[in-house]
């Protein structure tokens, strides 16, 4: 018994799976509030022309 919890606390292949995931979703976050700020500054950016035209 001892021996298949030292083989299953030593067994480390998922965990770099695991890792590779929480990298994604942290980009993924990141992207998403950069592509928000863009966007309310495009908003903005746009409103202003319209209201120089008018």
């Amino acid at each position: 018994m001892t021996k298949f919890v030292k083989s299953f606390l030593s067994n480390e292949s998922g965990a770099t799976a695991i890792e590779y995931g929480l990298i994604a979703a942290l980009i993924a976050v990141a992207a998403i509030v950069a592509m928000q700020s863009v966007g309310t500054n495009l908003g903005a950016t746009f409103n202003n022309v319209s209201n120089e035209l008018n």
